[in-house]
């Protein structure tokens, strides 16, 4: 005998669906109007001979706000586009974007930090891996790259630049996708423990 699902649990997988959309709609207006800003606006701006570099930043706020699976693909999806716009080696900017993402997001998974400094640490740390990734990856894959102590500065300065610029960028971020985060994983947890029966309860 089969069993007809039940309007609560319609309604659930339903407002899970809309949930998802929701936040792939946002997600999608939030990369294209970072890397039109990186594109474009950002370059021409420059502070103590350095320009900030947004699309770090953003995959892990993103991975830190949304989760780990939201964040690979947008990290993935935001390095092809740069790829292909700065008409660069295919594919080292979509791993190293997707690695940023997925390491940000499990971060927020599984410590869940509560500290206001986190996005600025997360900030120094995404840029610091997506430049000196790609200048490593670059080098293994005999693309002549010229490695010298001012290409290690302009790493450090743009590094310093985007940890001072993380905590604005993280609240703009939050404020575009707040509609459409996820749970909390410590109220999930806290609640799957509250609700959870023991042997002794079940009927």
């Amino acid at each position: 005998m089969s069993l007809a699902p039940s309007p609560h649990s319609s309604s659930v997988q339903a407002r899970g669906i809309g949930d998802a959309l929701n936040l792939t709609l946002r997600l999608t207006a939030l990369g294209f109007v970072s890397c039109v800003l990186q594109l474009t606006l950002v370059p021409q701006i420059s502070i103590f001979g350095a320009s900030a570099d947004l699309t770090p930043l953003v995959v892990a706020s993103v991975g830190f706000l949304a989760g780990s699976v939201p964040a690979s693909a947008f990290g993935f999806a935001i390095g092809l586009f740069l790829d292909l716009a700065f008409v660069q080696t295919l594919g080292i900017s979509s791993l190293l974007f997707t690695l940023i993402g997925y390491s940000a997001g499990r971060l927020r998974e599984l410590r869940a930090p509560e500290a206001p400094l986190t996005p600025i640490a997360l900030g120094a740390g995404a840029t610091a891996l997506a430049l000196v990734g790609y200048g490593v990856i670059e080098f293994m894959l005999g693309v002549n790259t010229p490695v010298s102590f001012s290409l290690l500065g302009a790493i450090c300065e743009v590094t310093v630049l985007n940890s001072l610029i993380a905590l604005p960028v993280y609240a703009l971020v939050r404020r575009c996708l707040i509609g459409a985060l996820p749970e909390d994983p410590r109220r999930r947890t806290r609640r799957a423990r509250t609700t959870r029966l023991s042997p002794l309860s079940r009927p």
